[in-house]
């Protein structure tokens, strides 16, 4: 079994709001600078500017259901799948993200991304409910 957490934020803005502005990957850079410093477009791909290198960020399809799963293609090839909900909570919403320790993960690397997670997390409550 993988180590995993589910860390939430909550949000004073309505579900569908809220999954409009993260399921656009050009918004990245703004929020979740754990994952994209900068992000374009190539051949009809996502690349990421990471702390890891550049990468490719794939989302689901645009759903009803408030998923926001996507695959990170890591420089080596790897890819790590990262669930993500917005959840409806009366008028505002919750984002809960699960982040799944990789197997080749120190534990000062596990608590690194969990921080920065929490971290990316607490940007995107700050600028959705800013605006």
């Amino acid at each position: 079994m993988t180590e995993t957490r589910h860390l939430t934020v909550p949000i004073d803005r309505p579900a569908a709001a809220v999954y409009a502005y993260v399921r656009d990957p050009a918004h990245l850079p703004a929020w979740a600078a754990g994952l994209a410093a900068g992000i374009r477009r190539e051949r009809g791909e996502w690349i990421a500017d990471s702390p890891m290198g550049p990468v490719l960020v794939r989302f689901v399809p645009v759903n009803e259901y408030g998923v926001l799963d996507h695959d990170v293609v890591l420089p080596d090839g790897t890819t790590t799948t990262n669930p993500v909900r917005v959840l409806a909570d009366g008028a505002g919403s919750e984002v809960v993200f699960t982040l799944r320790r990789r197997p080749t993960m120190t534990g000062d690397e596990w608590a690194a991304d969990v921080a920065a997670v929490t971290a990316d997390l607490g940007v995107l409550r700050r600028l959705l409910e800013a605006g």
